[in-house]
């Protein structure tokens, strides 16, 4: 089993080819990497899912509220 201290844990971002660059310190070397968790930049398909249907409800309480106002004004403009 290999032992990592933690100071030699890096930080990189992948290029748009999916490349990591290490640095010159590592050139013309043998180097093992482990992944040890993925983020991503971008929202998966049921985290886009669940914002549209907030955005959806959102906008339909919009709606009546506006509607509510609306109906109050035009009352009070009848008057």
């Amino acid at each position: 089993m290999m032992k990592v201290d933690a100071r030699d844990l890096q930080t990189n971002e992948t290029d748009d080819r999916r490349r990591i660059n290490l640095g010159m310190e590592y050139a013309n070397k043998r180097v093992t990497v482990a992944v040890g968790e993925v983020e991503s930049d971008h929202p998966d398909e049921d985290e886009l899912a669940a914002a549209s249907r907030e955005t959806s409800e959102s906008a339909e309480e919009l709606v009546k509220d506006w509607d509510a106002a609306s109906d109050e004004a035009w009352s009070e403009l009848d008057k």
